[in-house]
């Protein structure tokens, strides 16, 4: 089994807890190996290293945890790190979800502006981090949970030689969903998302080895006739059944984007918002847990459920200990999915060994979904060379690329607006 040094950059935060859980869970797989949990939060850090240890402590098996405010310190000689950080926290999100609102446009995480300055953000750390991996681990893989992870994937890989990988359970998660939505068993469902992160499809979706998409139109069919049906869950069926493919529940914020926003600006909180009340149970559920002997998170007091970042622990197993497994990652195209750049980071299913992540050939997404994908992949390569080397001109350009913000003018005084809110959290070039 593989001994490798892991560090672990967001190693303090809401889902610290979970991700270790995930990683001692396959801890027989990584026997003899340190994870280095490095963050800003010197007590929170030292939370999590206390509920890790005491968790493989009880499970017997031999992952040794330690913790660290000093980034480079904790790179250092590392064979993988994991990023998983955001910048600014929930309130530099609340941010990016309210401001757009105020302009009539849908503000959401990893979508138009709000996804936008989070890329800002997020690859102004990333640059940091990439400099320091030069220097301090040249030779370890850096495996990318940070969003906008397409954008953030799509900055590193063209700015850098190391072996990267960026993640995102969405291809896993979304097919199981829209089977679920279906009143179908999640567990049948055998389908590869494939396009750009949280903006995928599954043209050809199986079910219990038979198509799933009669099954999906059926399912719509009946549902839209109920009252009282679930609004989203049925939206993104109804989308299934037009498009005859599986989408990513994120196209809602495009395909439907009028009643979306009327939502969003109906509700009296963000996203951000709710998270941020729910954060201090999570912490004092976290704190209880650091106190037991064999610590048990609640999935209902943990941030994203028990088991977090997984799909990184899999796709890392598969590497070090030469798995030959097939996994869906974020990498650049290299003619994988026809019709897009072979230098476009896209997201398909990958065979992964010792040999690393090759991307496996996909057939072509359908004409009448394809449009916008590539609208999206224009605007991602756009918005990760301005946040990489850009000034406000290049980042207005790359953000009015983007379908959810066409107009100029509202564009201009949105990125003034967000950059002004997210000053210190992004470099002067981008100021002026």
């Amino acid at each position: 089994m593989a001994r490798i040094r892991l560090a672990y950059i967001g190693g303090g935060s809401t889902r610290a807890p979970g991700t270790m859980a995930s990683f001692i869970d396959q801890g027989a797989n990584f026997d003899g190996s340190e994870v280095v949990l490095i963050d800003l939060d010197p007590e929170r850090l030292e939370l999590v290293r206390t509920i890790a240890e005491k968790m493989a402590r009880a499970k017997n098996v031999d992952i040794r945890v330690t913790a660290t405010t000093d980034r480079r310190a904790g790179l250092t000689d590392c064979d993988a790190v994991l990023s998983s950080y955001r910048p600014g926290g929930f309130p530099a999100r609340h941010l990016d979800e309210s401001i757009p609102l105020q302009h009539g446009v849908i503000g959401q995480e990893t979508q138009g502006p709000g996804g936008f300055f989070m890329a800002l953000r997020s690859i102004h750390v990333m640059q940091g981090i990439i400099a320091d991996m030069e220097v301090a681990c040249p030779h370890a893989r850096l495996f990318n949970y940070t969003n906008p992870v397409n954008i953030v994937a799509e900055a590193v890989t063209h700015h850098s030689e190391l072996p990267t990988v960026s993640l995102c359970e969405g291809p896993i998660i979304f097919p199981r969903g829209l089977a679920q939505q279906a009143g179908l068993d999640p567990e049948k469902v055998d389908a590869a998302m494939v396009g750009l992160n949280h903006n995928g499809w599954s043209a050809s979706p199986r079910y219990d080895g038979q198509d799933m998409m009669p099954l999906i139109h059926e399912a719509y069919a009946q549902q839209s006739r109920e009252r009282g049906a679930d609004a989203c869950g049925l939206r993104m069926l109804r989308l299934a059944d037009t498009m005859d493919a599986l989408p990513a529940s994120y196209w809602q914020y495009y395909y439907y984007r009028d009643e979306v926003l009327a939502e969003l600006q109906r509700k009296p909180t963000t996203r951000a918002q709710d998270i941020m009340a729910a954060a201090p149970d999570y912490w004092a559920h976290y704190e209880e847990q650091a106190r037991a002997d064999e610590p048990v998170l609640d999935p209902a007091r943990s941030r994203g459920g028990i088991h977090e970042l997984e799909l990184a622990f899999d796709v890392m197993d598969a590497i070090y200990n030469d798995r030959d497994e097939v996994w869906p990652v974020n990498v650049p195209n290299r003619g994988a999915l026809p019709g897009f750049p072979d230098d476009l980071v896209v997201e398909v299913p990958a065979r992964v060994s010792a040999n690393g992540v090759e991307p496996m050939p996909q057939p072509p997404l359908p004409r009448h979904v394809v449009g916008l994908v590539e609208m999206l992949a224009e605007y991602q390569a756009l918005a990760a060379q301005a946040a990489w080397t850009g000034g406000r001109r290049e980042a207005v350009r790359a953000l009015a690329s983007n379908p959810l913000c066409f107009d100029v003018i509202t564009v201009e005084r949105l990125y003034d607006e967000l950059a002004a809110a997210h000053r210190d959290h992004l470099p002067e070039r981008l100021l002026r």
